[in-house]
C-alpha cells in the first residue's frame, strides 16, 4: 500500500494511491510504502528512479549500514520504531530515503507513531513545511510514544512492587510476578534501544548539514528529551533488578521454610528410631523383654520422645 502526502494550505493531505497514474499526479513531500508489493516497488523505480531497500537490509547494526549516502546521492536512514501493545512489544525497522526533496519511508507494519503524525498534521496548519520536518517530527513523536510507554512501565512496576512488598508471596504468585517483571524489563530495554537508534539518526542528520536553523534547534530538543529518557530507563532497570531480587528472596524463604520443616521432622524422629532400634536387638539377655507392660511402655516412650522435640521447637518458634 502507498500513501502520498502533499502540503495543502499548510496542512498535510493524505492521498491514497491506487495506480501509477495516481502517484504520478501527486506533488508529495512524503511517500509512505506500507508492505509494498513488486508492482508498487516498480512504480517507485520508474517515477523516482528509486530502488526501495529490501527488508533483509533493515536490521544492520553498524552505523555505516544504517545512515549513509548511496551511489545515486540519496540519503538512506534505517531506524527502529516501537510498538507497545498489551500482549507484546516490538521494535519495527523502518527505512527512510531522502531524494528530490521527498521523504520515502518503507515498513512492513503500520506504526502508531506514523498514525499520530498524520492526525496532527491534518488538523494543525503550518505544523510541517517540508520533508525534513516530517522526518524530525516522526522522531519527536517516537520519543513521545516511548515516554508514554515508560509511564506504563512505571505503573506496572508500582503494582508489582505492592504485590511483592505488601503481601505474602506463594511460589506460584512469585512465578507470576517474575513473568511480569521480565515483560517490563523487555519493554524497558526496547525503549532504550529505540532511543539509542533515534539519537544516532538525529546526529547523522545534523552532521550532514541538511537542516535549517529552526530544524537544528528542534533536533537538539529531541536529543535533550532522549537524554532525559535515558535516565528514566536506567532508574527502571535498577527498580526491576530490586524487585526481581526481592521476589527471588521470597522464593528462597519459602523453600527454606519447607527445608526447616523436614529438618525438624527428621530431628523429632531420631529418639523413637533409637528406642525402636534398641528393642529390636536380638540379644538373649534383655531384662525388658519379659516385662508385661514393656510393649506399651516402649510405645509411650517413643510417643513422648516425638512430642518433646516438637513442643520445644514450637516454644522456640521454629515451626512458624
Amino acid at each position: 500500500m502507498i500513501n502520498a502526502f502533499e502540503l495543502q494550505h499548510g496542512r498535510l493531505q493524505q492521498i491514497q494511491i491506487e495506480s501509477k497514474a495516481d502517484l504520478e499526479r501527486t506533488k508529495p513531500i512524503w511517500i509512505d510504502f506500507d508492505e509494498p508489493d513488486d508492482e508498487e516497488r516498480l512504480w517507485a523505480k520508474e517515477l523516482f528512479r528509486l530502488t526501495l531497500p529490501d527488508e533483509d537490509d533493515f536490521g544492520d547494526i553498524e552505523a555505516s549500514a544504517r545512515c549513509f549516502e548511496d551511489a545515486s546521492g540519496a540519503l538512506q536512514i534505517r531506524s527502529d520504531f516501537l510498538i507497545n501493545k498489551d500482549d507484546e512489544s516490538r521494535n519495527i525497522p523502518v527505512a527512510f530515503v531522502f531524494k528530490q526533496d521527498i521523504l520515502f519511508s518503507l515498513h512492513e507494519e503500520d506504526l502508531p507513531v506514523f498514525r499520530l503524525l498524520r492526525m496532527r498534521a491534518r488538523h494543525q496548519p503550518g505544523y510541517l513545511e517540508d520533508s525534513r520536518d516530517v522526518l524530525l517530527d516522526l522522531y519527536a513523536t517516537s520519543v513521545e510514544y516511548s515516554a508514554d510507554s515508560l509511564e506504563g512501565v512505571y505503573a506496572a512496576l508500582e503494582e508489582i512492587g505492592n504485590r511483592v512488598l505488601k503481601a505474602r508471596l506463594t511460589d506460584q504468585a512469585a512465578g507470576d510476578v517474575l513473568a511480569h517483571i521480565a515483560r517490563e524489563e523487555d519493554l524497558n530495554g526496547r525503549i532504550r534501544r529505540n532511543m539509542m537508534d533515534t539519537r544516532r539518526a538525529i546526529s547523522f542528520l545534523m552532521r550532514r548539514r541538511l537542516l535549517s536553523t529552526d530544524q537544528i534547534e528542534e533536533a537538539r530538543q529531541i536529543l535533550r528529551d532522549i537524554e532525559s529518557l535515558d535516565g528514566h530507563t536506567s532508574f527502571l532497570f535498577e527498580k526491576i533488578n530490586f524487585l526481581m531480587d526481592a521476589t527471588v528472596g521470597f522464593i528462597n524463604i519459602n523453600q527454606n521454610k519447607i527445608i526447616k520443616i523436614f529438618s525438624v521432622v527428621s530431628v523429632a524422629l531420631l529418639p523413637p528410631t533409637l528406642i525402636a532400634s534398641i528393642y529390636g536387638m536380638n540379644f538373649e539377655f534383655m531384662p525388658e523383654l519379659k516385662w508385661a507392660l514393656g510393649y506399651p511402655i516402649a510405645l509411650g516412650l517413643m510417643a513422648a520422645s516425638v512430642a518433646a522435640p516438637f513442643w520445644f521447637f514450637f516454644r522456640k518458634g521454629w515451626l512458624k
